[in-house]
């Protein structure tokens, strides 16, 4: 979303956000020619939720609710109050007469935003390269304890869109990765950890953000057009989102741009057809702050919830639902079945996560730290009162914080051992990363600056510091006298180091939402590129001309380019502690001085030139007269499968991370769980949904209270009599106002043969196969803990093209002493071992009839010595490595 806060002004808004108004017709703008072969073609009508059996009881509660509501209380729950206008950045309307109240919805996907008393957690690509299931499950656990603290009902995140397609863009590091399955897997135990906390997760962005400039409809031109092939849609971008609805995520937020040409805030085949018939999805969808551009289009097409509830352009009252969308279902323009079914799908989340039971109001505010202060910030007007209670919600989560950061450090290089150093060594640090911003961790608004430790990047992905743990703070605990440079250029006098003086060089690479431009790079780095910010680069050179030993320590949203350094003989070592939040320090000095031996692996492939990839990912798109064209040509062949493809050796591969001992695995089995077919078994019947009058209401339940006390800038959903009566007079006589676009149907359909089940057809969620192997410390010195990735290969001859390998299950071991072994088991599923068939539109298994497909196990995607064979039921090591 965009970042939003109390001092956040309207240069802000009206520039990041600023778009025509548009109270219910298509799509803002003409656009230019999306090519041929992408088409958004129209689904409707929107799809009842309620028939999957998980949610019966929810969507039993919700409609004896929402039975109880009037026209203008269910408009009003459905859209936000408007921007800066409660203790939340994201606050729906109520229905206090029946006991619905306002939610709140809040940021970010690393922690409680704009709030005191929080932990600000790792960021969500530090997370990722932990590769840790259990570390990613608790860090979630304590978020969602920290947000039911704090009171709020919705968390927005996690983010596993965009995915990482494109290196350069500026919000990578709020998801875990460039990888499909290992940004689903981080995704669904991040929403299992915070809904079990009585917290609605929120999935997004829905889909194709994967660069943040010309993101956003305005007055000159449409957001970008990410434009998408159907395979590649369901095989990469979607495949996270299916994950999320499979374990039951309750929201949904649909991205700024548009897909294939059609926004995806008013996408019908994206939210109707794919996310609530395909995949099953029971909650409710919202939109992306600012971004809802038509009111009866948007609610046709399958958006429930529109956030922060204001127009394009902020702050002046207006809004394309609340009293618009009163208006359009008393004219018929939307159908009174559509809105019913938007309110019962967020008051039956409210019911699934049990927050109509002790669930706590906010009691922090968003827009001050003060404890009295204005009620609706926004209003000229407001009536003030007491909004923050500092409530400290941070309990011992530092600690779940410090393991994150610690295991996801991943050692690049490690020539001669330079690592772990020893206490006694002399040591040297420079870069201005090692210390906390001198001007405080929380200086720069929402983060945007690269001043000090870089623990998350900027933008509404971020939470305030209640502290940094910075890493010369911690090293200086274990060597008192170290010498540190707090400059990122070399000293001009420095005097010469003896021969066992070691420099740490601290350098970084920041990046983070379109909202700010921070040093040139607008979002995404499009002025840096991927070299280190600061003359990093230039300060490791020189470091390394002076001093025989020199450790890198990058702290860094996504990849760099190393080239210039990382090839000197007195570079030793390279660790990248990507974005470790306020645990800096601790987790690195550990990590150094040996106290725990690095676990980390990337999650993103590091190139030698940006230029290895094809100019549809390493280039971001630039201004365009009409609408940006963003074309996935290179299809499934992003980050570590294009370069397999190409014979491209990296730098450094997905997955890569080295330890300080080393492991062998041994014994490996494979054992068939489920037999396959070509397709998936038959679908079961959707099940019953709730069911409401049809009958247009009277305009009296969408007309003014009598002598109402309005608040200017509050969002309301009531009309005046007059606006009422006329829109009345014209519903009920059967004709509507507007026309309903091309393909629009009343009929609700029984279905996809894909679909079925939250996340799709249940049986794509059977295990195909098992594969267990035992994973031994062969070191002598140091614990340590593996990391075991298994890739799959799809068998030769099939007649689909699919990358060499892709990675399909991951497992860490717990710590193992030297010598110790622990056995693992990793999962395949049969959506793991399908393609998707564009004509069948179906999963289709192209080796069920015993062809082989080969699991291959290892540390990296190119380093895998161990594989599995389906046909056979055989393994063996030692193997040559597929790429």
């Amino acid at each position: 979303m965009m970042a939003v806060s109390s001092t956040l002004r309207l240069s802000l808004t009206l520039g990041a956000a600023f778009a025509p108004l548009s109270l219910g017709g298509p799509a803002v703008g003409a656009r230019d020619s999306v090519p041929p072969e992408f088409v958004a073609k129209p689904y409707y009508p929107a799809p009842h939720g309620g028939w999957v059996e998980s949610w019966k009881d929810a969507y039993t509660k919700a409609q004896a609710l929402v039975s109880q509501m009037t026209l203008a209380e269910k408009t009003n729950v459905t859209s936000g109050i408007g921007i800066f206008m409660g203790p939340c950045v994201g606050n729906t309307g109520s229905a206090e007469r029946v006991g619905f109240p306002r939610l709140c919805l809040q940021d970010s996907a690393l922690g409680v935003a704009s709030a005191d008393l929080v932990t600000a957690f790792p960021a969500g690509i530090t997370t990722g390269a932990t590769f840790d299931k259990a570390l990613i499950y608790a860090r979630a656990v304590a978020i969602g304890k920290e947000f039911r603290g704090k009171g709020a009902n919705v968390y927005l995140g996690p983010s596993v869109g965009p995915l990482g397609r494109k290196p350069l863009g500026g919000r990578n590091w709020e998801g875990f990765g460039s990888d499909p399955v290992l940004q689903g897997k981080a995704g669904a135990l991040t929403i299992k950890g915070v809904q079990e906390q009585g917290i609605i997760a929120t999935i997004k962005h829905l889909i194709g953000n994967e660069q943040e400039m010309y993101r956003m409809y305005n007055p000159f031109m449409p957001g970008y057009s990410a434009n998408i092939d159907d395979r590649t849609l369901h095989e990469i971008y979607l495949w996270p989102f299916a994950e999320a609805v499979h374990q039951g995520v309750g929201a949904v937020m649909t991205a700024y741009n548009a897909v294939n040409g059609s926004a995806c805030s008013q996408h019908s085949n994206l939210i109707n057809g794919i996310l609530k018939d395909e995949l099953g999805f029971q909650g409710f969808v919202m939109s992306d702050w600012l971004s809802h551009i038509g009111g009866v289009d948007s609610a046709l097409a399958g958006l429930d919830m529109n956030m922060p509830g204001d127009t394009n352009i902020p702050l002046f009252g207006y809004s394309n639902w609340h009293y618009e969308l009163s208006r359009a279902v008393l004219n018929g323009s939307v159908p009174l079945d559509r809105l019913n079914d938007m309110v019962t799908r967020i008051a039956a989340a409210w019911y699934k996560f049990g927050q109509d039971k002790d669930h706590p109001r906010p009691n922090f505010s968003s827009n001050t730290r003060n404890k009295d202060g204005p009620l609706y910030p926004a209003a000229i007007f407001s009536p003030s009162g007491q909004v923050n209670w500092f409530v400290n919600v941070q309990d011992d989560h530092y600690l779940v914080a410090r393991q994150v950061a610690q295991d996801a450090i991943t050692l690049l290089k490690n020539d001669g051992s330079a690592l772990p150093l020893s206490t006694s060594q002399k040591i040297k640090v420079f870069g201005t990363a090692a210390a906390v911003n001198p001007d405080g961790p929380n200086a720069c608004l929402n983060r945007a600056c690269n001043k000090g430790t870089l623990g998350m990047g900027w933008g509404s992905g971020v939470a305030d510091y209640p502290y940094i743990d910075d890493p010369i703070t911690a090293i200086r605990k274990r060597v008192p006298n170290v010498q540190f440079s707090n400059n990122d250029g070399y000293p001009w006098f420095h005097p010469q180091p003896s021969a066992d003086e070691v420099a740490i060089v601290f350098i970084t690479s920041d990046a983070g939402e379109n909202s700010f431009t921070v040093e040139g790079n607008n979002g995404d780095r499009n002025s840096a590129k991927l070299a280190a910010w600061h003359n990093g680069d230039e300060l490791v050179r020189k470091a390394a001309e002076q001093y025989s030993t020199v450790i890198v320590v990058a702290q860094t949203v996504g990849p760099l380019i190393l080239e210039k350094w990382v090839d000197l003989p007195s570079v030793k070592a390279v660790l990248f502690q990507h974005l470790p939040g306020q645990e800096a320090g601790e987790s690195l000095a550990n990590v150094l001085f040996g106290s725990a031996s690095p676990a980390g692996h990337l999650p993103y492939s590091i190139t030698k030139r940006l230029e290895d990839f094809p100019d549809s990912i390493a280039n971001l798109r630039g201004f365009a007269f009409g609408q940006v064209q963003d074309t996935y040509s290179e299809g499934l062949y992003i980050d570590y499968r294009y370069l397999n493809k190409q014979k491209i050796k990296p730098r450094f591969a997905f997955g890569h991370g080295l330890s300080y001992t080393t492991f062998n695995y041994t014994s490996a089995t494979i054992s068939p769980v489920t037999q396959l077919s070509l397709l998936p078994p038959s679908r079961a019947p959707k099940g019953s949904t709730p069911t409401y009058s049809t009958a247009i209401p009277p305009a009296s339940e969408a007309i003014w209270p009598a002598n109402f006390n309005r608040i200017w800038r509050y969002l309301y959903s009531w009309l005046n009599e007059k606006e009422a009566n006329e829109a009345y007079a014209i519903g009920s006589t059967g004709s509507k106002k507007y026309a309903y676009p091309a393909g629009y149907s009343e009929t609700q359909t029984p279905g996809p043969a894909s679909g079925g089940d939250e996340g799709g057809n249940p049986a794509l969620w059977d295990v195909a196969y098992e594969v267990s192997v035992t994973v031994k410390n062969t070191g002598s010195t140091y614990p340590g803990k593996a990391s075991v990735q298994a890739y799959l290969q799809y068998p030769e001859g099939i007649p689909y093209d699919t990358p060499i390998v892709q990675l399909r299950d991951f497992e860490k071991t717990s710590e193992l002493a030297p010598g110790g072994e622990e056995t693992v088991t990793l999962k395949f599923t049969r959506r793991d071992l399908s393609v998707w068939d564009v004509t069948l539109q179906n999963w289709v298994v192209p080796g069920f009839d015993g062809k082989r497909y080969t699991i291959w196990l290892g540390e990296a995607s190119d380093k895998l010595l161990t594989a599995c064979y389906t046909d056979t039921g055989k393994c063996e090591s030692g193997l040559t490595p597929p790429v």
